[in-house]
């Protein structure tokens, strides 16, 4: 009675294959669905994901103001940003600030105030943080 129970079975079994295999046909249709909208979103693997992140923070903190932009010594948010950029860039040495501050046309004295007013209006302008990021991140 085994036997004849096994050839049932297989039967079944084969008889439900493709319906099996349309069902993961359909399976793998939507994950390429989802991956092309991920990539749409995010970007090739999900490279964009930080841009994404810099989009939704400034939906919630709003763009900075006119008067929160004005440039400390001379010095924009533009190019404090990538003054700050270029640090990292070249691995944190505090000591290279001077140097790479002059190469973007900013004096030793103006840089050390700009760093200082900068820093100070990030950490308390929720919005001028989230601009700061985007510029930082931008490419």
């Amino acid at each position: 009675m085994g036997l004849f129970k096994d050839f049932k079975d297989m039967k079944d079994m084969v008889s439900a294959a493709p319906g099996m295999i349309d069902s993961a046909n359909e399976l793998a249709a939507n994950a390429q669905a989802q991956a092309a909208a991920s990539q749409a979103q995010f970007g090739p693997g999900g490279a964009g994901g930080q841009a994404y992140v810099n989009n939704l923070n400034a939906g919630i903190n709003g763009e900075p103001t006119a008067a929160a932009l004005e440039p400390i010594s001379g010095v924009s948010l533009e190019t404090y940003t990538a003054i700050i950029k270029e640090l990292g860039a070249r691995g944190n040495d505090q000591s290279l600030l001077p140097e790479i501050a002059q190469s973007k046309g900013v004096t030793p004295a103006d840089w050390e105030k700009a760093k200082e007013g900068w820093g100070a209006r990030i950490k308390d302008d929720r919005a001028l943080g989230s601009k700061f990021n985007t510029l930082y991140t931008s490419a």
